[in-house]
């Protein structure tokens, strides 16, 4: 959560904790019960590892930094092919891309460079969300025709007879 939010309105709820500012939800935490139970969120620590990249491998909560299994994969894949240290730095690199720029699209290169196999490091990540974001994917128009409403009472007729 963001720090200047610390000493706001905090509205409990039975299964969401919901956090108020300027008379608008800002945060809203699905309630974690039991135990051990823990959920962080990237995008509020990934700065932080940033800064300390030798705390990455053994953060207890580690498993909570892989948005998707192509971000777990590309961590593994830079530990197959780096010192531990650099592996964790580059990786940590990476992960404030997604957090900034976006989830989605810095999923979508680590597949494009795992289809080219061209390797993982930050700067060729980063190049291709910079192209991507210069050259958005143009979104598929659909077209449905109208359906004509007498189809829905030859339905209801046949239904009747039946019936």
């Amino acid at each position: 959560m963001d720090s200047r939010l610390v000493g706001e309105t905090v509205k409990l709820y039975t299964e969401t904790p919901e956090v108020w500012y300027a008379q608008r939800c800002v945060e809203s935490i699905p309630r974690m019960r039991g135990e051990g139970k823990h959920r962080i969120n990237y995008r509020h620590i990934s700065d932080w590892l940033v800064r300390k990249p030798g705390a990455f491998e053994h953060y207890r909560c580690r498993e909570e930094l892989f948005p998707s299994v192509r971000f777990r994969w590309a961590y593994d894949y830079l530990k197959a092919h780096h010192t531990l240290q650099k592996a964790s730095k580059e990786y940590l690199e990476i992960l404030p891309l997604a957090a900034v720029e976006s989830q989605s699209i810095v999923d979508e290169a680590l597949e494009c460079a795992c289809a080219m196999c061209t390797g993982i490091n930050f700067s060729w990540i980063k190049e291709i969300v910079e192209n991507w974001k210069a050259h958005p994917t143009p979104t598929m128009e659909v077209s449905i025709p109208p359906v004509p409403l007498s189809d829905y009472d030859e339905l209801l007729q046949v239904q009747e007879a039946a019936g």
